[in-house]
């Protein structure tokens, strides 16, 4: 007796192999491209801190949820990447502005974390509105299309609350 795997299978485990390698590059691409903005590699780490909370936010959910970690969670997880790096940038930069100005470390930090947190939220918010639609459709490819809203509205909602919770 020999088995072989096929179609959508063979498919499968070639996608299943790549996913750490695919995280692993766009976590670094968006790392390079934050070293290069802000030509320092200790904002981009403070930026990419938050990545690891999204992550985990939607990988619970697939779990949570029976779903599973396919090509289009993948390009999901790839997405959220760069959604999380975003609103860390948001802080980062205005904080920057305010140490520029001659603003202590602390003082700038609280203030752009409470003057930027609106803006933050609202995108957010915005963003997991979009993916209900991602979430609660029918029809021919729902499938693919649940998976990706999914994570990404679990990934954002998990960043949001725990950044939230933090500044409390």
């Amino acid at each position: 007796m020999q088995t072989n795997v096929a179609g959508a299978s063979r498919d499968f485990q070639q996608a299943s192999g790549a996913t750490a390698f695919l995280l692993i590059l766009g976590a670094l691409v968006v790392f390079l491209v934050l070293a290069a903005q802000f030509e320092s590699l200790i904002h981009p780490f403070v930026i990419m801190l938050t990545v690891p909370l999204a992550m985990s936010g939607a990988l619970l959910a697939l779990l949570l949820s029976g779903q599973s970690l396919n090509i289009y969670s993948q390009v999901g997880l790839v997405l959220l990447i760069g959604l999380a790096a975003k609103n860390g940038i948001l802080i980062v930069e205005f904080a920057n502005q305010l140490r520029d100005e001659g603003k202590a470390f602390r003082n700038a930090l609280i203030e752009a974390s409470v003057t930027r947190l609106r803006p933050i939220l609202m995108t957010a918010v915005t963003t997991m509105a979009g993916a209900i639609p991602l979430i609660i459709s029918t029809g021919p490819g729902a499938e693919s299309r649940l998976v990706i809203g999914t994570v990404i509205m679990a990934g954002l909602a998990r960043q949001r609350c725990l950044r939230c919770l933090s500044c409390l």
